[in-house]
């Protein structure tokens, strides 16, 4: 797969005059940017991050992040969060809580998939040191109003990283987990690399692929997965290469090829990948920076990631860092979570914002 490079970001700054648009506060006008910040950081939630959005059967939506309390470092004090919103995103009720923290850290790094069956799958973290991270899921089946007893994914040792908004459902039903891993995360001596768990009973027994994915410097980290048109597997990769790489799988990922560069520029950052509804083309969010988290970007393939379009500017201020990007799509438009954090403080807030697909596909 040979992918060419996205141009640069000085193309970027004639785009962002279509990204505030004017619309009704009464009915979500079609061509409107709607953004919000659902929790913002304050001195005793410092940290609000690692989000993600579910679109309830009424049509609310669900929005759950990990909310640091004790300090905004990853091995802080944290519970899962979670507030609803009745139209469209514009407003949001009082936050509650969704996961007490039953680590001896925090837990954090929500995923929430709602499978074919109608059931929701709620994924998260579960911290107890730098040696010890592991993936847990828990059930509902009526709607998020009530949930099961956790039961861990990762269930051998060591620090095991999913992101969040990264379970997926492939075609053939099977539901997977894209894992990083290290023995110890508090080491740049212990190289982090990538593998799979998946599932072929709606999430309740889980195997590990057994291909194992390396990277050069720190490894392989955060990787995000979306299945191709041919039933192939993309999965993306953060590094410290300066830019995003790449791996195939053609078995449901269980085994996959050597990864290489993916051509698109990125520093040590998450990127996020998914399918936009309708016409199916691949919507990849990102920073096109090697040095910052800024600016915070699309770009669209009709090609199945062999080629990407200009980037357009989803944040363009060099003033904060924006990542940890959910993506889920509900009707025309795309809802997104993201944390913002402003240059000089250690204050992380979660944002919200509904982007139509037009927009999005607009040259």
């Amino acid at each position: 797969m040979k992918i060419r490079n996205i141009p640069g970001i000085a193309c970027l700054a004639f785009l962002l005059a279509g990204c505030a648009l004017p619309g009704s506060k009464d009915k979500i006008d079609s061509q409107e940017i709607i953004e919000t910040l659902i929790a913002p950081a304050s001195a005793t939630h410092p940290r609000h991050s690692e989000g993600d959005i579910l679109v309830l059967k009424d049509g609310t939506l669900l929005a759950a992040w990990s909310d640091f309390t004790g300090g905004p470092d990853d091995h802080a004090t944290a519970s899962i969060s979670a507030a609803k919103s009745q139209d469209g995103g514009r407003t949001w009720g009082r936050p509650f809580l969704l996961q007490e923290n039953v680590g001896r850290n925090n837990v954090m790094s929500v995923s929430l998939l709602r499978t074919r069956s109608g059931e929701i799958l709620f994924f998260f973290l579960v911290k107890n040191s730098n040696t010890d991270l592991k993936l847990v899921v828990r059930r509902s089946t009526d709607d998020a109003r009530s949930w099961s007893e956790p039961v861990t994914i990762t269930r051998e040792p060591g620090y095991h990283i999913m992101n969040n908004a990264r379970a997926i459902q492939l075609k053939s039903g099977r539901i997977l987990c894209p894992i990083s891993s290290s023995v110890n995360i508090s080491t740049r001596k212990e190289l982090l690399r990538n593998f799979i768990y998946f599932s072929d009973d709606n999430g309740r027994t889980w195997q590990r692929s057994e291909d194992v994915i390396d990277c050069p410097k720190r490894g392989a980290m955060e990787p995000g997965l979306v299945q191709l048109k041919d039933g192939h597997l993309l999965q993306i990769i953060r590094t410290q290469m300066g830019q995003i790489w790449y791996s195939l799988s053609t078995d449901g990922g269980n085994k996959w090829t050597q990864p290489g560069p993916f051509g698109v520029v990125s520093p040590e950052s998450p990127s996020t990948i998914g399918r936009m509804p309708g016409r199916g083309e691949l919507l990849l969010i990102y920073n096109p920076n090697v040095t910052a988290r800024t600016p915070l970007v699309c770009s669209l393939s009709r090609d199945e990631g062999k080629t990407w379009s200009a980037p357009k500017i989803i944040e363009a201020s060099a003033e904060a860092t924006y990542a940890y990007t959910s993506l889920t799509f509900h009707r025309d438009r795309a809802l997104l979570t993201y944390y913002v954090a402003p240059n000089g403080t250690n204050r992380l807030s979660l944002k919200f914002k509904s982007i139509p697909l037009s927009w999005l596909r607009a040259e």
